[in-house]
């Protein structure tokens, strides 16, 4: 895109009324239940208003629509659409960990019961969401930082599904 096609479109109409970005995201019948999931497994998370379909529409009537809630702070909503959409790992969601015992938690939750592991800290959860967990150290290692051997770590996690920050140093010494 073009710079002057950029300065247009951001002056059309004058300022933008625009608010806020929302992520969304499209299931068949399980928005409630991948919802609840996320906001339990994210500490400081929480579910936010929950629509229903009318009469008339392509679900019974009191089914739930949407559900809105909330991530790390950032709002996010989950619509009950039907199978025609799928989702891909064209989209992801990375979550950046404190520790290992965090990288542990959250990638065991995603894979469990019907979730797959993926290479180099990215998985599905089992409604087909992708996922990068990566410990804050992985991006560390990987620029050479407190003592890490980049080109050894990335090495490293060329072998690894979740990535283990004690396997990114020679003898499992990290940085």
């Amino acid at each position: 895109m073009n710079l002057k096609l950029v300065r247009q479109i951001r002056s059309y109409g004058g300022p933008m009324a625009v608010r806020d970005l929302t992520t969304f995201l499209w299931f068949d019948t399980e928005a409630l239940e991948a919802a609840t999931f996320y906001v339990d497994l994210f500490p400081g998370s929480k579910l936010g208003v929950i629509s229903h379909y009318q009469a008339d529409a392509q679900r019974p009537a009191g089914s739930v629509l949407t559900v809105e809630f909330e991530l790390f702070g950032r709002p996010f909503a989950a619509l009950n659409g039907g199978p025609q959409f799928r989702h891909s790992e064209a989209v992801s969601f990375q979550v950046a960990c404190e520790t290992q015992d965090d990288v542990d938690r959250i990638w065991n939750a995603l894979v469990a019961n019907g979730g797959s592991e993926s290479m180099c800290g990215w998985c599905k959860d089992r409604w087909g969401i992708s996922w990068q967990v990566i410990p804050i150290a992985l991006t560390r290692a990987l620029q050479g930082l407190d003592g890490y051997d980049s080109a050894y770590a990335f090495r490293a996690i060329m072998k690894m599904s979740k990535i283990v920050v004690a396997d990114l140093a020679p003898g499992g010494v990290s940085g």
